[in-house]
């Protein structure tokens, strides 16, 4: 496994939460990663759609390791700011959340990710968010 893939899913089992939410890395490389989470009863809104809050989640995770992938070894990445734009409602099986890098720093990284549903193999974005990412 690639080091950089390896140290993204080691910290990424270090997070409950996600582990609730039943989200896994799909893939990640320098500056991107990719996560994954089926949209389960507990993450659901009123209407059926996932909630708004699972969007923002897996968006703001996604965007965090990726700028941590960019990061020299042993740092870690906490959230120094993001905001996030609903598109339209998650209607899905599953989300996926693509996180990158827009502009690394030396201590703060402009990041950005794109939260897609899918549902029976169509795609349809859902969400997007932009931020910083802090080193630590």
């Amino acid at each position: 496994m690639d080091p950089i893939e390896k140290r993204v899913r080691d910290a990424f089992a270090q997070q409950p939460m996600m582990q609730t939410l039943g989200a896994e890395v799909f893939s990640a490389k320098p500056g991107e990663v990719v996560l994954r989470a089926p949209i389960l009863d507990l993450a659901r809104q009123h209407t059926g759609h996932g909630h708004a809050a699972l969007s923002f989640a897996l968006g703001d995770t996604a965007a965090g390791f990726a700028a941590m992938s960019m990061m020299p070894e042993g740092d870690q990445v906490v959230t120094a700011e993001i905001k996030i734009n609903l598109l339209a409602p998650a209607d899905g099986d599953y989300l996926e959340a693509r996180g990158h890098v827009i502009k690394p720093g030396r201590r703060l990284f402009v990041v950005g990710a794109t939260v897609t549903a899918v549902k029976d193999g169509t795609a349809r974005d859902v969400a997007v968010l932009q931020g910083s990412m802090m080193a630590l």
